[in-house]
């Protein structure tokens, strides 16, 4: 049974029945069989991700016959449309790519913990710690150690983007991208806190100090609390995945930690690491999934178009700066084996090749 049948056979009935919002006034045709289902799946069959996450947050205009249980003082719902510049034809229609509700969620953070865990436990067992190259241990302690604030940032402000998405699918992607970051810059304060045990004079305490106060890291901290101050949970979503993360987050994880790491005697670090890059894949192919349905939305297309396009060049000016701000890290370890042009412009090709599936125009300061 389509949603859109049971919706109009549910408008013609008697307006008595159809304003009851006692469970079981509204009755639907076909909804005794066990077949039945209230919404339409995105291929043949509802996955288990669909039938936990598809219309479980309250919409009028989708079975919530009784109208808006509860609103705000103001008269604003309990959801609203008004909560992003965007629009949408149909703010149903998304499914997160990587499929991932509570269940499996859980189940894949408490893997990568225990990974993350056995990775820093076996390393130092076998006294890894100690073999590190001093200017590493310095860069691990001050640089990682900073940009774990800039993890936490965006996960706090992801946080509080979900609450605001108009459907429980928008909700889920974005709330999972939070988790990520929230467990990702935990992931590093542990990592640091364990090693630190093994290196005398190592100080847990210098990366908050380099966050508030390193000129290096200015620019990022701009560019975070920028995507933070946004009031439109959408804007907040597309700055972290569109552009901060293929700018900064990648440029930093693997454009110069994943790679200088091994020569400077330090094989835990990546492992660690990796994990974040996984995670901003999932997050990255809900984005450019949700950004694409309404930037070729059939009645919204261009207005979202647009509006993207002016996020995009906002957020970027403050990422590439931020991001040739951190150029000096690149030249600080003793053994160099990663150059920051060919990292940023890595990074240059990747923003331009999210910008062309969301068929984006890709602002100057990014062509070169």
């Amino acid at each position: 049974m389509s949603a859109q049948t049971s919706s109009a056979t549910a408008a013609a009935k008697p307006a008595a029945a159809v304003k009851s919002g006692a469970a079981g006034a509204a009755v639907f045709p076909g909804s005794d069989s066990r077949k039945y289902n209230y919404f339409e799946p995105k291929g043949r069959k509802a996955t288990h991700y669909e039938d936990m996450t598809v219309d479980v947050q309250p919409d009028p205009e989708r079975y919530l016959l009784q109208d808006w249980i509860i609103s705000f003082p103001d008269g604003t719902p309990t959801y609203s449309k008004d909560w992003t510049a965007a629009k949408s034809s149909n703010w149903h229609k998304f499914r997160a790519v990587d499929q991932e509700w509570e269940r499996t969620h859980y189940q894949r953070q408490s893997t990568i913990c225990g990974m993350v865990q056995n990775t820093i436990e076996n390393g130092r067992k076998s006294g890894a710690p100690t073999r590190f190259d001093p200017a590493w241990v310095k860069i691990l302690q001050n640089h990682l150690g900073a940009y774990k604030h800039a993890e936490f940032g965006l996960g706090t402000s992801t946080m509080q983007a979900q609450r605001y998405g108009y459907t429980q699918m928008v909700n889920n992607a974005i709330l999972t991208n939070s988790s990520y970051k929230l467990r990702f810059a935990q992931d590093i304060t542990l990592y640091l806190s364990e090693i630190g045990l093994d290196l005398s004079a190592f100080d847990i305490a210098a990366g908050k100090k380099h966050w508030l106060e390193d000129p290096i890291w200015q620019g990022v901290r701009k560019s975070v609390e920028s995507v933070m101050g946004s009031n439109d949970y959408l804007e907040q979503y597309f700055a972290t995945n569109v552009v901060f993360e293929p700018l900064i987050g990648e440029l930093f994880r693997s454009g110069f930690l994943m790679q200088a790491a091994s020569a400077q005697n330090d094989f835990i670090t990546p492992a660690v690491v990796s994990a974040a890059e996984a995670d901003y894949e999932r997050n990255l192919a809900n984005s450019v999934e949700l950004f694409h349905i309404l930037g070729t939305d059939p009645t919204y297309a261009a207005q979202n178009l647009a509006l993207f396009n002016k996020w995009l060049v906002k957020h970027a000016d403050l990422a590439l700066d931020a991001a040739n701000h951190l150029q000096p890290i690149w030249s600080q370890p003793r053994v160099k084996v990663a150059a920051f042009a060919d990292a940023l412009a890595h990074a240059k090709n990747r923003i331009k090749g999210i910008a062309a599936e969301l068929g984006l125009t890709v602002p100057a300061n990014l062509t070169s």
